[in-house]
């Protein structure tokens, strides 16, 4: 512990540097000018690459240093600062692990930045399906099954991309779905955006950092006490180069990296690595009192909280017990009433709404006050209700989709010519366009697939119940972009 704490942090570095005599004639514009800007932003600390701070890109200074740090302590082979989110990592790290035209396997229920890799390296994509949670309407893990099975029909596969946990809290089987990929020496990339936590606790999934996986991805600002944008690149074993995986980072990262942000990564590790033992015995208990006062609720259903166990979903192979992901099917009650509920009467701001669903994130900075005020208002939520009156007897206006009909590769139906067709005669055309729920960004629809009757009862479903529907060109619910040549084959 000595060698940590007599390292200054990049913070202690940053407020040394505004505290001297030095004249920025350097970039940032705002010169760290206080007196004409205020105080209410940390223009103090907002530096360029100047000397004694190293660069993000090509690091072999302060900033290599704290890097080698996080390294060491997550032992992995390599870990980079992420300063424009996960996003970049993904991106970087398909790229690193990939061919241009290559082909790449991959969950259906990735997040749309997996997406934009496939249509930027125009790379060929096989799915692989996540299995279905019947009991609450969403989806499961991948399986190993799938995951041989996919391998064995794609032996040219160059890179699979898993994500886990999934948004809902949901973990697959990464060390033995590593072993399936490596024995066929295929890299495995797993976005971790929602399981940054991992690594501190071992009341959570152990993290894919730690299981085989070759590229991990973690948003830190999701679950650690960290700023929006911060994440983590980790490589390990030797299928992915890391100069080719810093090369990348560099096209897809700023080549301005914010010292604020890179602070903010540095004092969340710091905090964790010194206070992170007590912090998430704390948080453990927080959650388990959360859970035993779910016990009490007789309509709305908490997901693997309360009466819900673990061991009801057999497509789980571990949970994520700080997503707190409440059911109201058979209520009457849709998802965005029940987070408007908790918003207007309670004060707590919900992650997100769809279908019959309401979710909400929980971290170590959750206090003792804010998860007792939760647990209370679900509670008196649920005294209100009568199940047996609800108009959803079944799950209804879930994210789920169907196994795709692929038509043709994601980047060809974006490059074709496209036309707006009214979205009741667009069953049986492909489409052009994404189509996807925000949170949490996975299509709904991907260019390339065939448009589904099934799809179009969806959108309405969830357009019906509150959740907020998305599309390229912004023409939902009325309009949706299908290639030109699928109207004139018909």
């Amino acid at each position: 512990m000595d060698k940590h704490t007599t390292k200054p942090s990049l913070l202690d570095r940053l407020k040394a540097h505004a505290a001297s005599d030095s004249i920025p004639m350097h970039m940032p514009g705002h010169k760290r000018n206080t007196a004409l800007l205020g105080k209410d932003l940390p223009y103090n600390i907002d530096i360029t690459e100047i000397d004694g701070f190293d660069n993000l890109h090509g690091a072999s200074g302060i900033l290599n240093e704290y890097m080698e740090e996080i390294a060491d302590f997550y032992g992995t082979k390599r870990s980079f600062y992420l300063v424009n989110g996960s996003t970049c990592g993904m991106l970087a790290g398909i790229r690193a692990a990939t061919k241009r035209g290559g082909k790449i396997a991959i969950g259906r229920n990735c997040h749309k930045s997996v997406y934009h890799a496939i249509e930027l390296f125009g790379l060929e994509v096989v799915y692989l399906m996540p299995e279905v949670d019947e009991t609450f309407g969403i989806h499961g893990g991948i399986s190993t099954a799938s995951i041989a099975d996919t391998l064995k029909k794609h032996p040219d596969t160059q890179l699979v991309v898993l994500t886990s946990p999934t948004y809902e809290g949901v973990v697959s089987d990464i060390a033995a779905i590593a072993d399936i990929c490596h024995a066929q020496g295929i890299p495995l990339m797993i976005d971790e955006a929602h399981g940054s936590h991992f690594n501190y606790s071992e009341h959570f999934p152990t993290s894919a950092t730690a299981l085989g996986a070759d590229i991990v991805i973690q948003s830190l600002h999701k679950t650690l006490p960290s700023l929006t944008m911060t994440s983590f690149a980790h490589l390990n074993g030797d299928l992915v180069r890391p100069e080719e995986m810093a090369r990348q980072l560099a096209i897809f990262e700023s080549s301005s990296p914010s010292y604020v942000l890179m602070a903010s990564i540095d004092s969340c590790f710091r905090l964790l690595r010194d206070e992170g033992e007590q912090l998430f015995e704390n948080y453990n208990k927080r959650l388990t009192d959360f859970s035993e006062k779910m016990e009490q609720l007789q309509h709305l259903k908490v997901l693997c909280h309360g009466k819900d166990r673990l061991g009801a979903h057999k497509t789980f192979f571990a949970f994520d017990k700080g997503k707190i992901l409440i059911s109201a099917q058979g209520t009457g009650l849709t998802g965005q009433k029940l987070s408007e509920m908790l918003r207007s009467e309670y004060h707590i701001e919900m992650e997100m709404a769809y279908g019959d669903h309401a979710l909400a994130m929980t971290s170590v900075c959750d206090t003792d006050a804010a998860m007792a005020t939760l647990a209370d208002a679900l509670l008196a939520v649920d005294g209100t209700l009568d199940s047996l009156n609800g108009e959803h007897l079944q799950n209804d206006g879930t994210l789920f989709f169907a196994s795709p009909e692929k038509q043709c590769e994601i980047w060809q139906a974006l490059e074709s010519e496209k036309i707006d067709c009214p979205i009741e005669n667009a069953i049986g055309q492909t489409v052009a366009e994404y189509v996807w729920a925000y949170p949490p960004g996975i299509p709904l629809l991907v260019p390339g697939e065939r448009i589904s009757n099934g799809f179009i009862r969806q959108i309405h479903t969830l357009l019906e119940k509150g959740t907020k529907v998305y599309s390229d060109a912004d023409g939902l619910p009325k309009n949706i972009q299908i290639m030109r040549q699928e109207t004139l084959a018909h």
